[in-house]
């Protein structure tokens, strides 16, 4: 049988062509009426089609973008077979295709499509970066298996350009070279190198339109968008696109804000002033200054207008602005002191206003807001989606929003923050949700919906402390339910789910030092009320760690045993963010030629009552709080044995005598305060005070609780147990001494009284449940006195330094900081100046969620 071969150019006719003929292996001799005739078209059925030459693509999608089907009518010649050609080539997927007759039987044509795939990408080599900036682009470009045409090169050059324009390299270059895949004839690698070139910066941002607002007003508005100057220390030098669309935004945002409603941006040009730097030019219009005019208020029922016009807080003859206006509305943030917040703390729930400008007359903005109020809804049913360990008790006990109670938005933001202040779930993802509207009866469901986050942590931490190294070894299960301690089933590693806390920790430094501890704590004694109780044990051994017989001059040794129990209770008054807790702990210390105390031999006991009154009203992360207070007032004290224990203090009294029931009372206060300023600084504000006094002027001060200043404040590398360690950056470790005294560093048993004043001002790099990163800069005071006659709050000593803080589920916080500390301490000529302080801060995260 003969083949004819036909060409693809159907729409090109010569009146003498003459169809090719492929030949088969068996001849077969055509009649004449079997022959094309290009001077008279012939309308065929399509008997059959084969297609040949495809690796990776279906044969069945092909004919289908062809749009030729077996059975389908076709003119030959004509332009319906170029046409088959052109919808093949126009996918982009061929290097080549041929459309062939195979036979020609009367009415009946047989057709063979030949294609040639494009070659597939089996790798992308970029060349030039590092290989964070590769595994970057290689997430954005997943493109292994996709067909090399043009299509695909100008994509990826796209995206690499794009990925780099947005860090600030405005003059990045690629180049693509192909070469085959040695191990698969039909892929192709692609060689990409990159040259991102130096980072374009801003020479200069100027304006043009501006009478009202001066350029350096309106440059302020451009926080992302900062020319290089060098008082530009935090706003972006360098020119990215995203960035700059955002601030002409915020910029034209600004202006009418300021009461220029009718302000708009008319240009903008972005020119180069040389290869590395570009000027920003920017045309506006201000048009005039608008006020507020008369203010009506429509559908309000609930709310008198006067009501309406106190939380409004705008009056006739005010700067109009319209974002003003729809803060004072809706407000949108958790402060409550907006016109949604009166009606949504009252039950509204479907609240509604439309500030609607009834009339604008010169430069008077007349307003009607229209209110819908709706119905009042109340709490039906609350419950809790996510908590996949956490227990439904655990949440609801705490939430301040209870079936039968009106909706309260206020109580909504309250509860959603506690939430975050268990610590089991990630704050950033808690969403309370009101469902299931029922106008009818007017009640509502409240769904939370929560994310776990791993709670439990492996404490791994080491310091140095009294000249020697101290590891850290601690477990602590922050949502353990101890009374599934006997059901094996529920042990994941340990029974968990009912919010309670087990912590077993170890510490030392070989034979010199040793301290293991045991906390267990119940936020909710019995179940029905907010009562924490926790009881705490440890036991601690210190000496030389040398084998001296007991007789021996350099013998010494400390052990100290201590029992405590709390029991705690969240009160309704002032607010129900003030706790108050109530402590009784037993300290049992016996030294044997052991130096650091006020004596050195003797057994002594240490029974005291603590009362600590605290609020807690952090804003944000527990990590970077952006709001709130954290207040503590501790009152702590021990019986006044001097009163009853029949020794005649007259007399010179033994060291057995007069410590072996240590007597004082104790006053401390810690705040902080956390401020949101602009941006995304944070100023924290703390201060700190501690008096340890005495009942009875005649016994000497208690050698326990005393306080000692310096340094890193990790009171886990103090040795002395008993001892309140107050970190002050830019000096060593405990090198804050009484002035007049002979104490020093490393023999310093402690002050009766001390002071601290910190100024941090806090930016966040990364925030996230992942990881938290921020830096700060500081300065603090702070001192010790021995005795009231001597304390001068105003004498501090005073430093300065810069810091960071880094935390990671795998590594706990970690801090580095480095302080300048301006007044030298007598004795001690390297105790200040420039200091270097790290620490490993406890919560190492170990997931066991």
């Amino acid at each position: 049988m003969n083949k004819f071969l036909f060409a693809i150019l159907f729409s090109i006719i010569s009146t003498a062509a003459i169809a090719q003929v492929r030949q088969n292996q068996s001849a077969f001799k055509m009649s004449t009426s079997d022959t094309l005739n290009y001077l008279n078209p012939k309308e065929y059925i399509i008997g059959g089609i084969n297609i040949t030459g495809t690796v990776h693509l279906d044969k069945d999608v092909l004919a289908q973008i062809a749009k030729i089907n077996k059975g389908d009518k076709i003119l030959l010649p004509g332009e319906a077979s170029a046409t088959v050609i052109r919808n093949l080539y126009k996918e982009n997927l061929f290097d080549d295709v041929q459309l062939y007759i195979t036979r020609l039987a009367y009415d009946t044509v047989y057709l063979e499509i030949a294609v040639k795939e494009l070659p597939r990408l089996s790798r992308l080599h970029l060349i030039g970066l590092h290989k964070g900036e590769i595994d970057d682009i290689n997430k954005k470009l997943d493109d292994k298996g996709k067909v090399v045409n043009t299509n695909l090169l100008k994509h990826t050059t796209d995206v690499i350009k794009r990925f780099f324009n947005e860090k600030g390299f405005l003059n990045t270059t690629v180049d693509i070279k192909q070469r085959p895949d040695p191990g698969d004839p039909n892929s192709l690698i692609l060689d990409v190198t990159v040259n991102k070139g130096k980072k374009v910066m801003i020479n200069s941002v100027t304006f043009e339109g501006n009478k009202a607002f001066s350029d350096s007003k309106l440059r302020s508005y451009l926080s992302k968008t900062r020319s290089r100057k060098w008082y530009n220390l935090f706003g972006s030098k360098k020119f990215k696109e995203d960035k700059y669309t955002e601030d002409k935004q915020t910029l034209i945002e600004k202006m009418q804000a300021a009461g220029y409603r009718d302000a708009a941006l008319i240009s903008d040009t972005v020119t180069r002033h040389d290869y590395q730097t570009v000027d920003v030019k920017i045309k506006v219009y201000e048009g005039p200054k608008y006020y507020f005019g008369n203010i009506k208020w429509s559908g309000n029922a609930k709310f008198t207008d006067q009501q309406l016009n106190q939380v409004l807080r705008l009056k006739k003859g005010d700067v109009f602005s319209e974002e003003l206006l729809s803060k004072r509305l809706s407000g949108g943030g958790p402060q409550g002191d907006d016109v949604a917040s009166l009606y949504l703390n009252d039950g509204y729930l479907t609240y509604n206003s439309d500030p609607v400008q009834t009339s604008i007359a010169h430069d008077t903005v007349d307003l009607d807001i229209r209110i819908y109020e709706g119905p009042q809804y109340t709490i039906n049913r609350v419950t809790v989606k996510g908590n996949d360990v956490t227990n439904d008790k655990v949440v609801l006990r705490e939430l301040q929003t209870l079936p039968g109670q009106k909706f309260n938005k206020a109580a909504l933001i309250e509860s959603t923050r506690i939430i975050g202040q268990l610590g089991n779930f990630d704050d950033q993802k808690t969403e309370p949700r009101p469902v299931n509207y029922n106008p009818q009866d007017g009640t509502v469901d409240l769904i939370y919906n929560v994310v776990e986050k791993p709670s439990d942590q492996v404490e791994l931490s080491g310091g140095f402390g009294g000249g020697q190294f101290v590891g850290t070894l601690g477990l602590t299960f922050n949502n353990f339910a101890i009374k599934n301690i006997f059901h094996l089933k529920d042990y994941k590693p340990l029974p968990k789910g009912d919010g309670e806390k087990l912590s077993i920790r170890g510490q030392s430094s070989g034979r010199t030092y040793q301290n293991y501890s045991f906390t267990f704590s119940e936020p909710w004694l019995g179940g029905k009320r907010p009562i924490f109780f926790s009881v705490t044990a440890y036991t601690q051994l210190s000496s030389t760690g040398q084998y001296y017989a007991k007789t021996d001059p350099n013998y010494n040794n400390l052990r100290i045993n201590g029992i405590g129990v709390t029991l705690g209770k969240r009160l309704k008054w002032p607010d129900n963010r003030f706790q108050l807790n109530y402590s009784l702990n037993f300290d049992h210390y016996n030294l044997d030629n052991y130096p650091g105390y006020l004596f050195s031999n003797g057994t002594s006991y240490n029974i005291k009552l603590t009362q600590e009154l605290s609020r807690n009203s952090l804003e944000g992360s527990p990590i970077f709080p952006t709001g709130g207070s954290n207040i503590k007032f501790t009152l702590q004290g021990t019986p006044p044995y001097s009163l009853f224990n029949n020794i005649n203090y007259k007399l010179p009294p033994t060291q057995e005598q007069l410590y072996h029931f240590v007597e004082y009372y104790k006053v401390k206060f810690d705040a902080q305060w956390f401020i949101h300023l602009a941006g995304k600084f944070t100023l924290m504000t703390q201060t700190r005070f501690g008096w340890l006094g005495e009942y009875n002027s005649v016994v000497p001060g208690s050698p326990f609780e005393r306080f000692k200043l310096g340094g890193d404040g990790m009171q886990s590398y103090q040795f002395l147990q008993g001892s309140d360690i107050i970190g002050l950056r830019g000096y060593e470790n405990f090198s804050i001494v009484p002035v007049g005294s002979n104490y020093t560093a490393n023999n310093n048993p402690g002050a009766a009284i001390y002071d601290k004043l910190t100024f941090e001002l806090r930016h966040p790099v990364i925030t996230s449940s992942s990881a938290t990163i921020f830096m700060l800069a500081f300065a603090e005071g702070g001192n010790v006195w021995d005795h009231f006659s001597q304390f001068n709050p105003y004498n501090v000593r005073r430093s300065v330094g810069v810091g960071a803080r880094i935390f990671l589920p795998i590594f706990g916080l970690l801090g580095l900081d480095y302080g300048y500390g301006f007044d030298p301490i007598p004795g001690i000529p390297t105790a200040n100046k420039g200091q270097f302080s790290f620490s490993i801060s406890q919560s190492l995260s170990g997931g066991f969620n």
